[in-house]
């Protein structure tokens, strides 16, 4: 520190200060580089989190697909447990024998069902190995809005319920369908049951899908 004189202002006190050797700046600064990469990373990648609860139309889709498939599986085994799964606490059945409202009463007609399967099986002929019917669901068309949703869908029953147990189409017609979402599962809150086989259960005249 030196001290001098200056006639306009006074004394003047000069300091010398000690240079900041490279080496140490040059690593401050690559930490305070380091430091903004990555606040900027972090909040770019912020940008990118999609909330859990949040899902696409095509995931919606596949779930709701999905939950179809098992329905015809529950129906063709004559599962009670699984095919009222399928449906919320309070689901309606409408199919041709009557509306069935909550899952105890779905649970009953498909046990009503697998009683009747047993009834015609016991007419078989003896040596007749047990006749078959599996369900096809497509044409699938959705409409998803949020939790909820609106389906339409063909649906297409073989059987081989003849002595020969050769395949037969044995009826068809189309659902129409209102879901919900319920902790990240969908279920069918209401599934009604078109049956072209069945004159007052055939489908309407107009459209029925969007």
């Amino acid at each position: 520190m030196a001290v001098g004189h200056d006639p306009g202002h006074g004394p003047v006190v000069s300091v010398r200060m000690k240079s900041i050797p490279q080496r140490a700046f040059g690593g401050a600064l690559m930490r305070w580089h380091s430091r903004v990469l990555a606040l900027f990373l972090a909040v770019v990648g912020l940008s990118f989190v999609v909330p859990a609860e949040a899902s696409s139309y095509a995931e919606d889709r596949a779930r709701i697909e999905d939950l179809q498939a098992r329905y015809m599986f529950a129906l063709d085994w004559r599962d009670a447990d699984a095919y009222a799964a399928c449906y919320t606490e309070d689901g309606v059945f409408d199919w041709a024998q009557g509306v069935e409202r909550g899952r105890p009463a779905i649970h009953a007609a498909v046990l009503a069902m697998r009683a009747a399967d047993a009834r015609r099986a016991s007419l078989d002929k003896p040596g007749l190995r047990p006749s078959r019917m599996r369900h096809v669901i497509t044409n699938a068309v959705l409409k998803i809005n949020g939790n909820t949703a609106r389906g339409r869908a063909y649906w297409i029953e073989l059987n081989d319920n003849n002595e020969e147990r050769k395949a037969t189409v044995g009826a068809y017609g189309y659902y129409e369908d209102e879901l919900v979402k319920e902790h990240g599962e969908w279920l069918f809150k209401k599934r009604t049951i078109y049956n072209e086989q069945i004159a007052t259960r055939t489908g309407p005249a107009e459209l029925p899908a969007w």
